[in-house]
């Protein structure tokens, strides 16, 4: 064994960034053009990324429908995270967005426009004017394909920049030295099997989120939190890992997402009596409410035996009203998914939708810059990972709190890669060397891929894998209580057990999907551990974490991050960051719609 660890070879790079979506792609293009060397990898090739799949739009308070202010984007966040995000870095990111939407439209991403040329921007979830008053027109959008034309729009820049992409390949682990700064990754060829490892001066995880943990989920097959999994098994915290937003609209029995864009532009939710239900529970903002709030609401229609369908198992989301010609225009994918997913005709009947899985809150401790941040024991406060940044779902910078606001996300992965890439370059790292790797560098990915390799186990891969999204999906729902996530650990931990003996047939080391779905495992379970636990313990419900035997916020008592760190399970917690940078706190109130 000893001699195939000293045979793995080597490459070094300024920087190696893991994953080629939105936050990837816009950190990668400051570097590459800052003249740095770039190596970018991705398991897929950049633009099948799962940014790809985001609808809706980018939040930025241009104004160019209605008078807006980022104060107000702010307020919306605030309130919309229920009051768990760090007040400093939203008021950062919403000062940020106009400027960064500017400059997409510079780098040419085609967002849709008004008559006077100005971008489009559609209303959407949560979002208001004079704080609270009344809804108000805050996404940027590209019809219905946003994500879409924000990945092509990254990856033509990224082409003429030079930045180096290794596509089709995966990292294992984090390389750390012995003052536990990170030196580099080691990574898979997946296509061939080799192994090398990526020296790098700074390492950037812009690995996407991990829905794939649950069993209905709006999230591609490669959202199987590799960052996390990474981070978990170096020894680094997880933080607000049980904070999972359900999509008011994934397409009933298919999990596909329907755009909130679709409720911007006018559609409805109705329930098996035609009734427009959300007029009842979010009298001001009905079916643009949080997304939080929608999906309780329509779980609640559906227990109340008023949902739709043979099973009364969901409810219709109806545009008819709209207009085929507007449908057609600005919500063309929408119809498409409404014929091969649902086989309806979007402008002839309605949607059936049920609230589904789609982003975590939590992710890798960040501070605004991207660094990675753990709590200093000795000092207080948090200390710097030296050498590890990072940003966009993977990363938890709080600016989502407990429950992310709509187009939030998009606005997260530009600014948050923008802002690291600023951070990297102003460190200077070209006059910088390559820290020295340890002797050891890949002897813990080594000994995890040769674990695989020879076992004789009896578990299947996929086995494990489903029997994890089985059980997130059935203990740690929308609706959570005290006996089902106190089973739901019990569960997870045998499940922890299994994965140790799983085992795969095919070694041959061409095309070998086997090898890197039980790698992929690691990372799952790694991620399912950190939900289920935190969910465990935080007696309250709060945004996403809706606690059936505790329904009330407790700001006494959980007005605080929980960090979650895989040895022994431990959770650990750490103050909200309350203090904006340049305003007036947000004081926390009751959330009402």
């Amino acid at each position: 064994m000893a001699a195939i660890k000293t045979a793995i070879p080597s490459r070094r790079f300024d920087a190696v960034i893991v994953g080629a979506g939105g936050s990837g792609m816009r950190a990668s293009l400051q570097l590459a053009e800052a003249g740095l060397n770039v190596a970018v990898l991705s398991k897929v090739f950049p633009t099948r990324s799962h940014t790809v799949a985001a609808q809706g739009g980018i939040g930025a308070s241009l104004g160019n429908m209605s008078e807006d202010d980022w104060y107000w984007h702010m307020f919306d966040t605030v309130k919309g995270g229920d009051y768990l995000g760090d007040q400093d870095a939203i008021e950062f990111m919403c000062r940020e967005a106009p400027k960064v939407v500017y400059e997409l439209e510079h780098f040419g991403m085609p967002f849709d426009r008004n008559p006077d040329g100005t971008i489009y921007q559609r209303p959407f979830g949560g979002h208001t004017a004079n704080f609270g008053e009344k809804p108000v027109q805050r996404a940027c959008a590209a019809a219905d394909r946003t994500g879409h034309a924000l990945l092509h729009t990254l990856y033509q820049r990224n082409v003429r920049a030079r930045t180096h992409f290794f596509v089709e390949w995966m990292a294992l682990d984090l390389v750390r030295n012995a003052e536990g700064d990170v030196v580099g990754v080691v990574a898979l060829e997946m296509e061939t099997g080799d192994v090398m490892i990526l020296e790098a001066k700074t390492t950037i995880f812009a690995t996407g989120g991990a829905g794939r943990i649950f069993a209905a989920s709006t999230n591609a097959f490669i959202n199987t939190g590799d960052g996390m999994g990474m981070a978990a098994r170096a020894g680094l915290p997880l933080q607000d890992m049980e904070f999972w937003q359900f999509h008011p609209t994934g397409v009933s029995g298919a999990g596909v997402l329907i755009t909130e864009g679709v409720r911007g532009e006018g559609g409805i939710l109705i329930n098996s009596n035609g009734e427009r239900f959300m007029e009842r529970y979010a009298p001001t903002l009905k079916d643009l409410a949080p997304r939080d709030f929608v999906s309780r609401s329509m779980d609640q229609e559906i227990k109340e035996g008023r949902g739709c369908g043979p099973n009364k198992d969901h409810v219709l989301l109806d545009l008819r009203h709209i207009g085929a010609d507007t449908i057609k225009k600005r919500l063309p994918s929408i119809l498409e998914i409404g014929h091969k997913f649902a086989n309806v005709d979007a402008t002839k009947e309605p949607i059936p939708v049920v609230p589904t899985i789609h982003y975590q809150m939590g992710g890798i401790p960040t501070n605004i810059h991207g660094q990675v941040v753990t709590p200093d024991v000795v000092n207080g406060g948090q200390k710097v990972v030296n050498g590890l940044y990072a940003i966009g779902e993977c990363a938890c910078v709080s600016v989502h709190g407990a429950n992310r606001l709509g187009t939030n996300s998009l606005l997260d992965l530009v600014v948050f890669g923008r802002a690291a890439g600023n951070h990297v370059v102003a460190s200077n790292l070209k006059q910088q060397a390559n820290k020295p790797l340890p002797k050891d560098a890949a002897d813990f990915a080594m000994d995890r891929l040769n674990r695989l390799e020879t076992s004789t186990g009896s578990e299947k891969v996929q086995d494990v894998a489903n029997d994890i999204r089985a059980t997130m999906q059935k203990y740690c729902g929308v609706f959570r209580t005290d006996a089902l996530l106190t089973q739901g650990v019990k569960e997870i931990m045998v499940l922890d057990e299994r994965r140790k003996h799983v085992a795969f047939k095919d070694k041959s080391k061409v095309f070998n999907t086997a090898r890197v779905e039980a790698l992929e495992l690691d990372n799952l379970i790694e991620t399912a551990k950190a939900t289920i636990v935190s969910a465990q313990a935080r007696k309250e419900s709060r945004g996403a974490h809706a606690h059936s035997d505790y329904e009330q916020r407790d700001d006494a008592n959980w007005m605080k991050h929980t960090l979650f760190y895989s040895e022994g399970n431990r959770l650990e917690y750490k103050a909200v960051n309350q203090k904006p940078l340049t305003v007036e706190t947000f004081k926390p109130k009751a959330r009402t719609f």
